[in-house]
């Protein structure tokens, strides 16, 4: 693909930075997307007006972070998904003292729902479309310490309402496969929350006892928003970590 010049570069830093935050803006916008070579060595440096030592040390780093691969004698490729080092790469669920942890989730809700006028404008939506409700709850052990409801464009998940499908635990990855959704981005918001009578019952807690709340929306290609998500965590055995780096 065609990639801009160099004014595009924007960075504070080392020029090798500057190249690798427009590689990973190109992905994360979906203008590269996985298994996409990306150009050699010598046109980046030439399309961006660097050093090709520039661009070589950028996509070091970027193979190193596994957002790139290389194939010996093919090129460099945007990596495919991996969905225990991407999406969920810099954050953990954990139990009340941080250690990490894997929940396993049951879905209980799955229905096509007419969304809220928030939900409709953040999803872009006309007023007749629909949207899939989904409710989760994550167990660790037997135990319930994360509530999750979310809100997806039905269209674009045409077939996920049907009982019969299986929902796993990375939903994500049922998403990009069955759906070809590529699932590109995500950002979240952590609230301090407490619990009302629904979530209370849910998650086995008393109503108002403290919860954390976790809001996400989740991008695709061209910068759109395709889930609204609410996730909320029992204070006493839920802790989410992030790393920044």
């Amino acid at each position: 693909m065609p990639l801009q010049n160099s004014s595009h570069l924007q960075s504070s830093g080392p020029l090798y930075k500057a190249v690798e935050d427009y590689i990973t803006y190109l992905i994360n916008n979906g203008e590269l997307v996985a298994g996409d070579l990306v150009p050699p060595e010598p046109q980046l440096a030439k399309t961006l007006n660097v050093s090709q030592g520039t661009v070589k040390k950028a996509l070091d780093n970027l193979v190193w972070a596994q957002l790139l691969y290389r194939h010996q004698g093919k090129g460099t490729y945007v990596s495919p998904i991996d969905f225990n080092n991407s999406l969920f790469r810099f954050t953990t669920y954990g139990d009340q003292k941080g250690k990490p942890t894997r929940l396993h989730k049951t879905t209980i809700t799955r229905e096509l729902t007419t969304p809220s006028q928030p939900v409709r404008k953040e999803l872009a939506l006309s007023s007749t479309a629909k949207t899939l409700h989904l409710e989760r709850i994550g167990y660790h052990g037997d135990v319930p310490v994360m509530m999750e409801s979310s809100y997806w464009n039905a269209k674009l998940v045409k077939g996920l309402e049907d009982p019969e499908l299986h929902i796993p635990d990375l939903l994500y990855a049922l998403i990009v496969e069955k759906f070809g959704l590529p699932i590109i981005r995500a950002e979240e918001t952590l609230t301090a929350n407490v619990a009302d009578q629904r979530t209370a019952k849910l998650l086995k807690i008393k109503t108002g006892d403290p919860v954390l709340t976790l809001h996400r929306k989740t991008y695709t290609s061209n910068n759109k928003i395709v889930e609204i998500r609410t996730s909320q965590g029992r204070a006493d055995m839920f802790s989410y970590k992030t790393e920044i780096r």
